[in-house]
């Protein structure tokens, strides 16, 4: 499965706004890997950083 995704459902089951560290534990995902997911899904609008450094889906 596709990187961007795996992030994207653990940020929608966690139903709050998540840290890359801590996406990284729930997925099993390098968090380098993570962060360039986050930058990407950042860059095509599905979630948003409510706060600096935690991110949820849009």
């Amino acid at each position: 499965m596709e990187t961007t995704k795996v992030v994207l459902d653990a940020m929608k089951k966690a139903n709050k706004p998540l840290r890359s560290g801590e996406i990284a534990e729930l997925t099993g995902i390098d968090k380098k890997e993570v962060e360039k997911a986050i930058k990407q899904l950042v860059a095509e609008a599905k979630i948003h950083s409510p706060k600096r450094c935690f991110y949820e889906p849009k």
